[in-house]
Formats: structure tokens, sequence, C-alpha cells
């Protein structure tokens, strides 16, 4: 039988060493010398694939991490703070992270970093933003499969819900929402990035007991980050030279 692409690793190498005794000792000895790092390389590529899957699967905009982030020009966030976060603990304990501050600031960057090392960690992860998260719910109420769904969310080791306040949400959204954090409430963990403080939640989901039953529970086992300087997408921007000259 000859050897072809798409063989596993094991039956590659038996057939590579049958070939090399063929071939003569010199061959096979150079093969059984060099099996392991052969198949080391092989269980690489497999576990390369593996994350390459699965961090697809956790429907992520992009994929970055916290070395591509620019601490220096966000010196407001705490870096062994976020550092201490990707090393899990959080996710062990249970506990939610709350990511606030204006667009651009890099609040979905470090989400998306602490969830694809959530997922190196084999832990089962998802983003997705509010409103379509919302939309998502909403449309299995109405095919009669809302407890399907709330189960598939309910299950993540790390949900990521981003953009929280950029759209009102309107109460039946609300409602679902506050259904979901309840049902994960103490369970599993959650990441939120706001452009909104979480004490104006309440015109974000327009009842204000339903923010604040929403708020209680997300925040209640939670890491705030509040990041306070100017966006990334501003900073090559030149600063106006005649602000304040009376021009």
């Amino acid at each position: 039988m000859g050897c072809f692409y798409g063989s596993g690793i094991n039956d590659l190498l038996a057939c590579m060493y049958d070939a090399a005794v063929r071939l003569g000792g010199v061959a096979a000895e150079w093969l059984t010398d060099n099996m392991s790092a052969i198949a080391a390389v092989g269980g690489d590529g497999r576990r390369a694939r593996d994350l390459d899957r699965r961090v697809e699967k956790a429907n992520f905009p992009y994929v970055k991490t916290l070395a591509d982030f620019d601490w220096s020009f966000q010196p407001s966030i705490d870096r062994p703070v976020v550092e201490e976060l990707a090393s899990l603990g959080f996710l062990e304990r249970r506990e939610n992270v709350v990511l606030v501050g204006s667009p651009g600031v890099g609040k979905t960057h470090i989400a998306v970093a602490l969830g694809v090392e959530a997922v190196r960690a084999r832990k089962l992860t998802y983003f997705v933003d509010c409103q379509r998260l919302v939309g998502d719910l909403k449309r299995a109420a109405e095919k009669g499969a809302l407890e399907r769904r709330m189960r598939f969310y309910a299950h993540l080791s790390l949900l990521i819900v981003d953009e929280v306040g950029y759209l009102e949400v309107d109460k039946e959204g609300a409602d679902l929402l506050f259904q979901l954090v309840s049902r994960r409430y103490e369970r599993r963990s959650t990441i939120v990035t706001t452009n909104v403080g979480i004490g104006a939640w309440a015109k974000v989901f327009g009842d204000p007991v339903v923010a604040s039953a929403i708020a209680d529970r997300l925040c209640h086992h939670c890491t705030v980050l509040k990041i306070t300087e100017r966006s990334y997408r501003t900073k090559d921007l030149a600063p106006d030279r005649d602000a304040g000259s009376g021009a």
C-alpha cells in the first residue's frame, strides 16, 4: 500500500518506515531516530487546526490577543488586572467582566483577547453583539424555540456580549436578556462591553426595574474596567491647533 495525503500520522509513519526498510538500513535508522519529532509535528498541526475550528465557532469579529494591545495609548487601564483576568480565574469563580468606555478605546479588543484565552483553554465561548443576541432570542420565541436557544446561551462557559448601549433595547428584548442573565447568574461567566455607564442602563433597556435587575446580577461578582482615554481610531488625527484661539 502506498503512502497518501490524508492518512493519519501513525499510518504515515508506519508506511514511511516500511519504505525506509526496503530502501536500506541507514534510512530506517534515521526514521527511527526522528520518529518522535515527526509525530510531534503532526500533533502540533492537529492542535492548531482544532484551535482554529474552535476560534471560528466562537464567532469573534476578529482574532486579537493582549500581546497586540497598545497599553501605552490607554494608560487608564489597569494592566495587571487585565492580565490576571487572562489567567481565567474569573471563569472558575463564575464571575463577570464589564468593560465601560467610549467607542474605539479597546473594549472589544480586550473582550476578544480574553475570549481567545478561554478558547485556548478549551472553554466553550461565544461572542455576539447585543442587538444580534436580542434579535436571535426574539426569533426563537416567535418560532417556539426559545427554551432551546436559551439553553445554548446559558450553557456557554463564557458569553461575550458586545456593544450594550449603542442602540436601545425594547421591553421584549430587555425581558429576554433578563431571563438569560438570570440563568447564567453565579453559574457561568459573561463579559459585557458598553459605551454607557451602568447607572444609565435604564435608558438603554427602557425600564429602570429591568435595567437594575440585569445590572445587579451582572455586577454582583464582577470586575468593572473603565477606559477613559480617547479612541484608537482618532489617535493619528492632528490636534486642532486653532482650538481656543478664537478662529
